[in-house]
């Protein structure tokens, strides 16, 4: 369900062939996408349905044009619907058999979301150091997603890092590429389909049995990556996109 790395020894090695693309055979969906997201519930992800792809580029909503095909929930109370409960996971999962998943962040967890490139230079540093990273989750759309533990609601809400880390001017520079989807967010979680003729997908890189990691313990890699990586990339890999949803 996820790729599991040894001891140290022979670790860059394989973290290089790895981050290539030849993940090792452990690495492949073992049980099927009920068992996936029974698994995320199981780790503390609270979970509800969402969208999926239609006839390529089409979202299964009613939504005329819409603009984030099969990437988001299903349901307007997706911030209540959400939950671990196994046997409604369960039930969405059979009633709803071509359901993408979405996981409501700022709840247990948080998701520190980067440009690919970015992503899999920060990985290989952080695990290089012995660093726990926790679940990662990559998508073909070009994004890695590092789930760890909620902020939590500060009492100064002053203090509170919101969703939208990277729209403002005054925080583009210090953070290029990063979206902190924490309170009031989502992400899609794996199993997910994305649109697209070529099957693209939301996959797990590390599964959600490794314990979700200090957001803080992970930022400055990750940040730093970014501000190498920004501007390399075309299109919206780069850029900064609103996180609330």
């Amino acid at each position: 369900m996820s790729a599991t790395f040894g001891g140290r020894t022979g670790r860059q090695g394989k973290l290089s062939q790895w981050l290539l693309g030849r993940r090792p055979k452990e690495a492949a969906d073992e049980g099927g996408r009920e068992a996936l997201l029974l698994a995320a519930a199981a780790a503390g992800l609270p979970l509800a349905p969402a969208a999926h792809p239609t006839d390529a580029y089409r979202c299964s909503c009613d939504r005329v044009g819409c603009p984030t095909p099969a990437r988001h929930p299903v349901s307007f109370a997706w911030q209540t619907q959400s939950t671990t409960d196994h046997a409604q996971i369960e039930r969405w999962a059979r009633h709803q058999p071509q359901a993408n998943f979405i996981t409501a962040t700022g709840m247990v967890h948080d998701v520190l979301d980067v440009p690919l490139e970015a992503g899999r230079e920060a990985m290989e540093r952080l695990l290089g150091s012995g660093v726990e990273v926790g679940p990662v989750a990559e998508s073909d759309d070009g994004r890695m997603l590092f789930f760890t533990l909620t902020r939590g609601t500060p009492e100064d809400e002053d203090e509170w890092w919101p969703c939208e880390l990277d729209c403002h001017p005054e925080t583009m520079d210090e953070h290029p590429g990063l979206r902190w989807h924490c309170r009031g967010s989502y992400v899609l979680v794996p199993p997910a389909r994305l649109p697209g003729d070529a099957g693209q997908q939301v996959r797990w890189l590390r599964g959600p049995e490794h314990a979700l990691p200090d957001p803080l313990s992970l930022l400055e890699a990750l940040t730093d990556a970014c501000a190498r990586h920004v501007g390399t990339e075309a299109g919206p890999q780069g850029a900064a996109w609103p996180l609330h949803h």
